[in-house]
C-alpha cells in the first residue's frame, strides 16, 4: 500500500497539472471501489476550479469551492494526467476532465481505494477526524509521543503504525525509522524513555524526508504520477533485507511483529 512519501511524490506530481484547472465533466466507468463513488459527482464537480491539491495521512484531497474530492489509492490505486480522449483500459475506473482538455485518472485494479466527495470541512470527514498529527509537522514531537504511550504494552512499531497516535507510517517507514533510532520494534511503547522518543520523532522525519526526496520507495506496484518507480528503496536500510548484513557486521533478522513483516538489527536496536 503506498505510504506517506508515496502519497506525497503523486501530490506534487498532480498538482502543478490541476491548480487553477477547471473540471469539465466525471466520468465514472466503475463505481465499485472500496466505497461506492458518490451518485451526482459529475454535477457536483463539474464547472469547478480546483483551489488546491492537499493530503491527509495517506489521503489526498483536491479541493474546490463546493467542496473536497477526498481519495486513497489502496493497494494497487495511481493517478495519471492523460489526455481525456485517451482510449481507457480495463482498471481506469474514474476520471476528473480538465478545461485543458486532459483528465486526472484513476487506475485501481484490485479496487481496494476510494473516493469521496464532501461539502463540508474535510478534516471532520468520518475517515479523516480521528487522524493523529502529521509526522512532519511540528505538533509531533517526542514528549508527546512520551505521554501518549505511557502504559501501553503493545510493541512500539505497533504504536506508530496506530493512525491515531501519528499518520501516515506504514510498515516500511516504521522499520527505517526505528533502525535509524536504535530502537528494537517489539520493545513495549510504554517502557521507552522521553529521550529515546524525541530522538525516535527526529528519525521518523529524516527517513520521510529522504523518501519523499527519492520519490518514494517502489517495491511492487507503486509508481509516481509520471509512471517512473520512486528509488528509496535503494537507501533502505533494514526492509526486506533479512540475513543480509548491517553496517555493524551483524544480520539482519525478520519477525512477524503487529502482524507485519519487520526487519531489525538485534545489535543496533534495543
Amino acid at each position: 500500500m503506498p505510504e506517506l512519501p508515496e502519497v506525497e511524490t503523486i501530490r506534487h506530481g498532480i498538482e502543478p497539472h490541476l491548480l487553477g484547472r477547471t473540471i469539465t465533466d466525471v466520468a465514472v466507468r466503475e463505481p465499485r471501489l472500496r466505497w461506492p463513488v458518490p451518485a451526482g459527482l459529475s454535477e457536483a464537480l463539474t464547472g469547478q476550479p480546483v483551489e488546491a491539491v492537499a493530503r491527509r495521512a495517506k489521503y489526498l484531497l483536491l479541493i474546490t469551492p463546493a467542496g473536497t474530492v477526498i481519495l486513497h489509492l489502496g493497494m494497487s490505486g495511481s493517478l495519471r494526467v492523460v489526455a481525456a480522449d485517451t482510449p481507457p483500459q480495463a482498471h481506469d475506473h474514474v476520471d476528473l476532465c480538465l478545461n485543458d482538455g486532459r483528465a486526472l485518472r484513476l487506475r485501481d485494479p484490485r479496487r481496494f481505494g476510494s473516493l469521496h466527495w464532501t461539502r463540508e470541512d474535510p478534516g471532520q470527514h468520518q475517515l479523516l477526524r480521528e487522524l493523529g498529527p502529521e509526522p512532519l509537522d511540528d505538533a509531533l514531537t517526542g514528549d508527546d509521543l512520551y505521554r501518549r504511550s505511557r502504559g501501553r504494552r503493545a510493541s512500539v512499531k505497533a504504536f506508530l503504525m496506530d493512525s491515531r497516535i501519528v499518520v501516515g507510517i506504514g510498515n516500511i517507514y516504521a522499520s527505517e525509522a526505528l533502525f535509524e533510532a536504535g530502537i528494537h520494534p517489539g520493545r513495549a511503547a510504554g517502557r521507552i524513555g522521553p529521550q529515546r522518543y524525541r530522538r525516535l520523532v527526529t528519525a521518523i522525519q529524516t527517513v520521510l524526508g529522504r523518501a519523499i526526496e527519492a520519490g518514494g520507495t517502489t517495491l511492487r506496484d507503486f509508481t509516481r504520477a509520471d509512471g517512473r518507480p520512486g528509488f528509496f528503496r535503494q537507501a533502505l536500510r533494514v526492509y526486506g533485507r533479512a540475513g543480509q548484513p548491517c553496517a555493524c557486521g551483524g544480520a539482519i533478522r525478520q519477525r512477524v511483529i503487529a502482524q507485519r513483516a519487520t526487519y531489525f538489527c538485534p545489535r543496533c536496536q534495543r
